[in-house]
C-alpha cells in the first residue's frame, strides 16, 4: 500500500488533481451503473413473472394433455403458445411435457402445489437442454378426472434469456456510457487543475525568479478573493516586507559607515599628527598636545558611543527582546536623573516622581530614560531648569532648550537623523530611535512636542498600576 500512495504522491498536482477527480467520478458511474442494472433486472423480472402467472392456456388443450398422460399415450399435435413451455407435474413428482417442449426437472415446490400442500411456487431452473427457465406452478383445477386428476399441478414456463439478453446490452451499454464519463471526467479534472493552478505556477515562478536574481520587486496580479487571491496577496506583502527591510538595512550601513566616517577622519587625523612629531622629532607645544590628547579621548568616546548605539538598535533585528518584568518606573527614572545630574551639574533639574510599576526590560528602560534626559541636558543653555514628572505612567522631561522645528519633529526617531542646529554638538542620532523602540516593547508610546514658553517636552506613557501586583 505504501508504494502505490507513494507513487501517487509523486505526480505532479495537476496530474493528481485529475487523477481523483476520475477515480471520484469513475465510483459515482460505477455506483449509479451497478443500482440501474439491478432495478432493470428487477423490473425484468417482475414483467416476466407476471406474464407467467396470467398466462391464459387453452382449456381444452389442457384436458387432452391431462388425458393423453393419464393413459399414456402420445398427445395430438395441438401445440400451446410458443413463448410457453408447459408441462404437467403429478403428486408422485412424475411429469408430462406438452409437445414439442423441452422437460423440466421438477422441483419439491412443484410437488408440493401438485400434492395441494402450497398453492403455487415460483423459481428459476435448467430444463434438461440445460437452458435456464423461470418456472411457475400452479394446481391444476380438473373437474371429472377423478382422484388423480386432483393430484396434479401444471408448471408454465419462460426462457431466462428474454430478460438475460436486455440485462447483457444494459451492461454492455452502461459500461461504455461509464467508461466515456470517465475519460471525459479525466480530461475535464485535468483542464480544471491547470486552469486553477495557473495562479501557483505564476507564484511559483516568481518565488524561483527571487530566489534566483534575489529581486523583490516581483509583484503577482491578484484577482478574486478566493485562497489563490489570498495566498498571492500574502506573497506580495512578504516581498514587499522583505524589500523594506532591506533597504532599511542597506541604509543603516550606508548610514552608520558615513558617522562612523567622521570620528575615524578625525581621529586618524589627530593620531597622524601625533606620529609625525614623534618621527620628525619636532615637538608640539605642551597645551596644543593636551588639546589633541583631549580631542583623540573625545572621539574615541563619540566612536564606543555610536558602535554601542549601534549593536542596542541593531538587536531586536538579531534577537528577541530580554524577558520583561515588573519594575518601580519611578525608581528607574531617580537612577537616571543621578547620572544626568553628573553630566550637567550646572544645570537645575527638578524632579516630581510619583509611584508607578510598569512591565519592561529594567537595563533597556533605564537606558532610554537617560537617553531622553541626555538630549534636555544636551540642549539645555547653562544654568537652565530641566522638569522631570512622573505621575501614572506619564513621564514629562521638559527642557528650556531652542526647542525643535515644527517641520523637523516627525524625523525626531528616525535612525542617524539629526536636526541641523544640533550636528555640531556630539551625539549619533540614534538615541531617539532606541528609546522608541524600548518604549514600544514596553506597551507604550512617546512623542516630543514645543512646550510653552520656549523649549522641548518629551513625554513617554507606559501602562501599568501605582501599586506593585501581588507575587
Amino acid at each position: 500500500m505504501t508504494g502505490p500512495v507513494r507513487r501517487f504522491r509523486a505526480l505532479p498536482l495537476r496530474s493528481r488533481l485529475a487523477l481523483l477527480v476520475a477515480t471520484a467520478v469513475a465510483v459515482a458511474v460505477a455506483a449509479v451503473a451497478v443500482a440501474c442494472w439491478f432495478v432493470t433486472r428487477e423490473q425484468l423480472e417482475g414483467q416476466l413473472d407476471d406474464s407467467l402467472r396470467s398466462a391464459k392456456l387453452d382449456t381444452d388443450q389442457t384436458n387432452s394433455l391431462l388425458n393423453a398422460c393419464l393413459a399414456g399415450r402420445k398427445l395430438p399435435d395441438q401445440p400451446f403458445p410458443s413463448q410457453y413451455t408447459v408441462q404437467l407435474v403429478a403428486a408422485d413428482g412424475t411429469y408430462c411435457p406438452a409437445p414439442d417442449s423441452t422437460p423440466i426437472p421438477v422441483q419439491r415446490d412443484d410437488v408440493a402445489v401438485a400434492a395441494g400442500q402450497q398453492r403455487e411456487t415460483l423459481h428459476t431452473t435448467e430444463n434438461e437442454d440445460g437452458k435456464e427457465m423461470r418456472v411457475y406452478t400452479r394446481k391444476l383445477p380438473v373437474v371429472g378426472a377423478g382422484a388423480a386428476g386432483n393430484q396434479l399441478a401444471i408448471s408454465v414456463a419462460r426462457p431466462m434469456s428474454e430478460i438475460d439478453s436486455p440485462l447483457s446490452t444494459l451492461a454492455w451499454v452502461l459500461a461504455l456510457v461509464g467508461g466515456i464519463g470517465v475519460i471525459g471526467a479525466g480530461a475535464a479534472g485535468l483542464w480544471v487543475a491547470r486552469s486553477g493552478l495557473r495562479p501557483v505556477d505564476e507564484l511559483t515562478e516568481a518565488v524561483e525568479h527571487v530566489a534566483r536574481t534575489e529581486d523583490l520587486t516581483v509583484r503577482i496580479p491578484v484577482e478574486g478573493e478566493d485562497e489563490i487571491a489570498r495566498l498571492s496577496r500574502s506573497f506580495n506583502s512578504m516581498t514587499a516586507s522583505l524589500a523594506t527591510s532591506r533597504d532599511r538595512q542597506a541604509q543603516l550601513i550606508a548610514d552608520a559607515g558615513h558617522e562612523l566616517r567622521t570620528p575615524l577622519t578625525s581621529l586618524r587625523t589627530n593620531v597622524e599628527l601625533l606620529a609625525r612629531s614623534d618621527e620628525t622629532g619636532r615637538a608640539i607645544p605642551p597645551d596644543d598636545r593636551r588639546a589633541l590628547m583631549s580631542s583623540v579621548k573625545a572621539q574615541m568616546t563619540e566612536l564606543a558611543a555610536l558602535i554601542g548605539d549601534l549593536q542596542e538598535l541593531a538587536r531586536p533585528d538579531a534577537a528577541q527582546p530580554g524577558p520583561l518584568q515588573v519594575v518601580a518606573l519611578h525608581d528607574i527614572t531617580r537612577a537616571a536623573l543621578r547620572r544626568a545630574r553628573l553630566r550637567g551639574p550646572e544645570l537645575t533639574i527638578t524632579e516630581d516622581l510619583a509611584p508607578w510599576y510598569v512591565r519592561a526590560e529594567p537595563a533597556a528602560l533605564e537606558r532610554a530614560i537617560v537617553n531622553v534626559l541626555d538630549n534636555a541636558v544636551k540642549f539645555s543653555p547653562s544654568h537652565g531648569t530641566i522638569d522631570v514628572v512622573l505621575h501614572r505612567g506619564r513621564l514629562t522631561v521638559r527642557d528650556h532648550g531652542p526647542g525643535i522645528p515644527a517641520d523637523e519633529l516627525p524625523h525626531v526617531f528616525e535612525r542617524f537623523w539629526r536636526s541641523p542646529s544640533a550636528r555640531q554638538l556630539p551625539g549619533s542620532g540614534l538615541g531617539l530611535s532606541i528609546v522608541a523602540r524600548t518604549v514600544q516593547q514596553s506597551g507604550g508610546d512617546i512623542a516630543l512636542t514645543p512646550a510653552e514658553g520656549g523649549g522641548t517636552e518629551a513625554v513617554i506613557n507606559l501602562p501599568g498600576a501605582p501599586q506593585p501586583p501581588p507575587a
